[in-house]
């Protein structure tokens, strides 16, 4: 992203040159106050908004340029987002809907991201038969099943309690190993932020920027043991500290 901002019909400026460099493979966390432009700035990646200034590119072609629906980017929102009347098998296969793959194709690549959730048990189960976890779970399975290269994650823990919420973190790196994807992840928690990621976008209150990035040099795989050591600690200070403008 180079200079890149947006301004919303009513004047409203919701981020103003953005600039930042994310090499393939990084988990990059973005932090920051609550209106500072972190949504917003996921939705021009995805290409659901346009960018007002400046240039996205993404795996080396233009945003702008493209003039079609990435099928290389995923993105998993706030909320789940199921539609209750289908199954979990089926909201999973909703993305493949309409690629050239047979009936059956669809089916065994949504099965292969249900399994890399831990839900493939529960296939035939409705969206409201599932806890919190498990539907955040399907909407993760369902952003994976197209295999994008880049997934886009806006604040998905944020309504878990914590021990779903950090159970789902240490799933959600296990995965990333797993596929070598890109991963660009929204959250206000700092704790969270350190423990996902290797680096980290702090961003000033709106109209946004990207005040400072932190790295987080602690190895992989991580587990909970790490979230009592020094070195998680003074990142998770130094984060803070950013934070203060």
């Amino acid at each position: 992203m180079t200079d890149v901002g947006k301004v919303f019909p009513n004047g409203n400026v919701a981020v103003n040159n953005i600039n930042i460099d994310i090499s393939a493979g990084e988990f990059i966390s973005f932090v920051g106050p609550s209106g500072c432009g972190k949504s917003t700035i996921f939705k021009m990646i995805s290409g659901l908004i346009d960018n007002t200034k400046g240039n996205i590119e993404i795996l080396g072609s233009d945003m702008n340029d493209t003039g079609q629906k990435r099928t290389d980017v995923g993105f998993v929102f706030q909320d789940a987002t199921l539609l209750p009347w289908r199954s979990v098998l089926d909201n999973v296969m909703l993305p493949l809907e309409f690629q050239k793959m047979s009936k059956q194709e669809k089916k065994q690549e949504a099965l292969r991201a249900l399994e890399l959730v831990g839900l493939e048990d529960y296939t035939k189960s409705l969206p409201r038969q599932l806890s919190g976890g498990m539907r955040m779970r399907v909407s993760i399975a369902r952003a994976l099943v197209a295999k994008p290269k880049l997934l886009l994650m806006d604040e998905p823990f944020g309504a878990l309690d914590e021990i779903t919420r950090q159970s789902l973190q240490t799933e959600l790196l296990r995965i990333w190993e797993k596929q070598k994807m890109t991963v660009l992840f929204i959250t206000h928690n700092v704790f969270e932020a350190v423990y996902l990621s290797t680096r980290i976008a702090v961003m000033t209150p709106s109209p946004g920027k990207i005040a400072s990035t932190v790295d987080v040099p602690l190895a992989f795989p991580r587990n909970d043991e790490i979230r009592t050591t020094h070195q998680f600690s003074d990142i998770v200070a130094q984060v803070s500290h950013d934070l203060k403008f």
